[in-house]
């Protein structure tokens, strides 16, 4: 991977549009530890989330001035990667290796993935979805490897985060803590705002009609029921026709008519035209507007030996008040 210097833009094939410089990382990581010295260490607690919420307005300008624009306007591709935040990777402990992984007591990692969510919007879990934890590990697990999802390591399909549901997140943020092995692991990303010019007039018009059933993921377990789930017909666009929102999983979006078949069909392989691989290394974090882009993973081979790949996820809701009656006690967790 060629070297970059901070602030600068790399290509397409590598990670980061720009980097914080070593004074910015410093800032970063000092404020990260001091939310896990604080007393308050339990990711999940609210006390924790708000002192995180207040810890962002601490955070180096650059970084807060990125992540406003990118919230006010997520740009051509939806995705923002930011390069050399702080993962404390000399105190890395053994990449996690068991079905449903997550980060329930304070990190760097989870500090900095907090601390941005907040600067977005306030973080979101799903109850029937990593038992509902705000941080979660996205790591390969032994005998998942053909898993459609996030403990696989064949080819995720291109997808939206749990567009099945009332309330799916607006944002997606993923920090990478550690690489593949090989290096080969890729996240794949692309939005409509690139693959709406290569749709026909009637491809997009069918793609408006609300023709599609998309079901909850294999990682919501095998109870609909307990997913929040309200499986009805739905558009995949929606919106603004010039510059639509997205709903829709390669892997769970079903068409219910023939011009809709033909319509994903030609979605797809827009998605495809118009892609680009990042390739994460540590440090490496992705905000990705779940609203308007759709991403995926390519294969790579896990070796189960500590040191696999790890990224760490947190969902984000710009407004919180309109999934009240999804969570108990105003928490941050979505029950259903």
């Amino acid at each position: 991977m060629p070297e970059t210097t901070p602030g600068t833009i790399r290509s397409s094939a590598v990670a980061a549009d720009w980097a914080l410089d070593p004074a910015d990382a410093g800032a970063c990581e000092q404020l990260a530890r001091t939310l896990c010295t604080r007393g308050h260490d339990q990711v999940d607690s609210p006390e924790w989330v708000a002192q995180a919420r207040d810890a962002w307005e601490e955070l180096p300008l650059r970084l807060r001035l990125e992540v406003r624009r990118f919230r006010r306007h997520s740009g051509p591709r939806g995705t923002l990667v930011i390069g050399g935040l702080p993962v404390d990777q000399a105190a890395l402990p053994a990449t996690p290796s068991v079905p449903g992984s997550v980060q329930r007591r304070a990190t760097v990692s989870a500090a900095v993935l907090t601390m941005v969510a907040c600067g977005l919007g306030e973080p979101l879990a799903y109850r029937a979805e990593k038992s509902g934890a705000l941080v979660q590990d996205v790591v390969p697990v032994p005998g998942q490897e053909s898993f459609h999802g996030n403990a696989g390591s064949v080819p995720l399909s291109f997808h939206t985060e749990n567009g099945f549901h009332p309330h799916p997140p607006d944002y997606v943020v993923f920090l990478c803590l550690r690489a593949d092995h090989d290096q080969i692991a890729g996240m794949r990303v692309t939005g409509i705002r690139q693959a709406l010019p290569l749709l026909t007039p009637a491809g997009r018009e069918a793609l408006f009609a609300p023709e599609f059933i998309t079901t909850p993921p294999p990682s919501f377990g095998p109870d609909p029921a307990a997913t929040g789930s309200d499986v009805q017909p739905r558009p995949v666009l929606s919106g603004a026709f010039e510059d639509p929102d997205i709903r829709m999983a390669q892997l769970v979006t079903a068409p219910l008519t023939p011009r809709a078949a033909a319509a994903l069909t030609e979605f797809g392989r827009a998605c495809e035209t118009t892609a680009r691989t990042l390739r994460l290394t540590p440090g490496d974090l992705v905000v990705i507007d779940n609203r308007v882009t759709v991403h995926g993973r390519t294969a790579f081979h896990p070796r189960y030996d500590g040191a696999d790949r790890w990224l760490q996820r947190t969902y984000v809701s710009t407004d919180l008040r309109r999934s009240r009656d999804h969570r108990p006690q105003d928490g941050h967790v979505l029950a259903r």
